[in-house]
């Protein structure tokens, strides 16, 4: 038995498949999540998530506390911003995502999100990992910048030690000598913890590149590597967007996007896609 024991195929053969509204993720479905970086007023969240819901985006996407490298960079509206994001949720039926930095904001962000993300800075605060892990709903744990595919299923064992079973694996670049992209995307991560683990792996294109313009091709390679789903940054005017503008694309680029990775599902078989 491997040292993350409940999360591996030893454990559990089946692959786990987690229900996100009338979406599920693991199994077979390829889940597309998307939105901006960060929530950054009411009014575009809320003109901006019924066109994606149209385009058949399953899990809206937006931070409310965003950690920052620079302390002068714009950190999020906070409460505010969950409230925004939970209402645009609710006006088009998509369950929304966002990132809980600290133990202290968990009631918080339980009672506006429908899936919990714990970030890549956050994937060995093992506190966060147990809070998280009494939680009864769904949570992405994203793998560390400079994390191991062991240390990264280890960090998921937390949750699942403390009971929460629903957990998703996202995939969202490592570090590397390499500083052309923001990080280097292992696609190999992919099939390796599909391999070790029944637990869902996804990919995030957008951190892993950093540039726009590799968004596409990334989400590309993951979906043909198998992931479970991709999360894509996505935002109505990139070049104004208070945070990860440069790794954003618009509606209208990821509409064109979700064609291609349609046509590789199709390519694939994957014959429970549904969008």
């Amino acid at each position: 038995m491997p040292s993350f024991q409940l999360a591996s195929r030893e454990y559990k053969k089946e692959d786990t498949v987690i229900h996100l509204g009338t979406a599920a993720v693991g199994g077979g479905n390829t889940l597309i999540i998307a939105g901006p970086c960060a929530v950054e007023n009411r009014e575009m969240m809320l003109e901006l998530a019924p066109v994606l819901k149209d385009m058949g985006v399953h899990v809206l996407r937006g931070g409310a506390f965003k950690p920052r490298t620079s302390p002068y960079s714009f950190q999020g509206l906070g409460e505010e911003g969950l409230r925004i994001l939970n209402e645009a949720g609710r006006c088009t039926g998509l369950p929304v995502v966002t990132e809980l930095m600290d133990v202290r904001d968990g009631e918080l962000v339980y009672r506006y999100a429908d899936i919990i993300q714990i970030g890549s800075r956050n994937m060995q605060n093992y506190t966060l990992l147990r809070e998280v892990g009494q939680m009864d709903k769904p949570v992405m744990l994203k793998r560390g910048l400079s994390a191991t595919i062991e240390e990264w299923l280890l960090a998921a064992e937390y949750i699942l030690a403390e009971g929460n079973q629903q957990v998703i694996l996202c995939e969202r670049g490592i570090r590397t000598f390499e500083t052309y992209t923001r990080n280097t995307l292992d696609v190999a991560a992919v099939g390796a913890v599909k391999n070790l683990s029944h637990l869902p792996v996804i990919v995030d294109p957008s951190h892993a590149t950093g540039r726009r313009e590799l968004v596409a091709p990334a989400a590309k390679a993951a979906a043909a590597a198998g992931a479970d789903g991709l999360m894509i940054e996505v935002h109505p005017n990139p070049g104004k967007a208070l945070s990860d503008g440069q790794q954003s694309i618009t509606p209208r680029e990821l509409a064109v996007l979700l064609k291609m990775v349609r046509a590789i599902d199709h390519a694939l078989d994957r014959s429970r896609v549904h969008y």
